[in-house]
């Protein structure tokens, strides 16, 4: 670290101390008085951010790391900031307004330097020390808002995907899926974890896979049918697959697709008479078994 550099971080560093609050204060006006900075966060949560960050950045600096390396590599600072980014992320603010907010803080804390000195040499490396450790924070805090964002809408696509996709108990160990929609991969796995977990809760004998909301059946669908039928098959189940149209039908024909290994029926009313009679024979086998012991 040059001389230069040291001096300018110890005087940035003082600045901070002897002026926190006013630094804090000043930075969360700068927010509120452009109206995109402070939206979807009330006045108390930017001064929790404010007061939070300051304090890391106090300890970064007095720490020996490199300033370009500070946001990066300082759990404190890099904590704060990322921190502040989530937050600005749940609250459905723009990953440019997030940047924008860290940096507001340069204002502040440029202006905190002034009032401590006056030497014109010291207040440009100050700045530039500034600019550097807040240009980094604010490509941190961009980074972070994209991928929390990102985060959040695979959560709500999932739980979108699962409310689509609902496991009904129809009668006493019979379920079934009522499918509407297309059928891709990523939607096949949330049926088929949906419906293992809910045969194992149920002691369920018979799962009914109704595709009569699914417009299309292609090769790819019924690959993810089979996937889903084999998956029930190894939980001790019988899958009976229902809403069978002709058109459905004559598609599954020409393109040679075999479901002959699965039971069929054209309407979800007739699946579930199917299913009882299986639940039925079930139950009767091992009375019949138990009355041959006896003899």
């Amino acid at each position: 670290m040059s001389s230069i550099e040291a001096a300018a971080r110890e005087r940035v560093t003082d600045a901070l101390r002897a002026e926190a609050d006013t630094v804090a204060d000043r930075w969360v006006q700068l927010q509120l008085a452009q109206e995109e900075l402070g939206n979807g966060v009330s006045e108390s949560e930017l001064r929790e951010e404010a007061d939070s960050l300051l304090s890391a950045l106090v300890q970064a600096l007095e720490s020996t790391a490199p300033v370009n390396r500070l946001v990066a590599t300082h759990q404190e600072l890099h904590a704060a900031v990322t921190e502040l980014s989530m937050r600005r992320a749940r609250a459905g603010a723009k990953p440019t307004i997030t940047s924008l907010a860290v940096l507001a803080l340069k204002e502040a804390l440029l202006e905190a330097v002034q009032r401590q000195t006056g030497d014109t040499e010291e207040l440009f490396t100050a700045a530039v020390l500034i600019n550097r450790l807040l240009d980094s924070a604010g490509a941190l805090s961009f980074e972070t808002y994209v991928e929390g964002r990102e985060e959040i809408i695979r959560r709500q696509s999932r739980q979108l995907l699962e409310v689509s996709t609902p496991v009904v108990r129809l009668w006493r160990q019979v379920l079934a899926v009522p499918l509407i929609g297309t059928l891709d991969t990523t939607r096949t796995q949330v049926v088929m974890e949906n419906l293992l977990e809910a045969i194992q809760e149920h002691e369920a004998l018979v799962a009914i896979i109704d595709i009569t909301g699914v417009p299309t059946v292609d090769t790819a669908v019924a690959q993810h049918l089979m996937q889903t039928v084999n998956a029930v098959r190894l939980m001790g189940a019988d899958c009976v697959i229902s809403g069978i149209r002709p058109s459905i039908a004559q598609t599954i024909a020409q393109l040679g697709i075999d479901l002959s290994t699965i039971l069929t029926r054209a309407t979800l009313a007739d699946a579930l008479a199917a299913a009882v009679e299986i639940t039925k024979d079930s139950a009767a086998r091992p009375a019949t078994a138990a009355a041959e012991e006896n003899r």
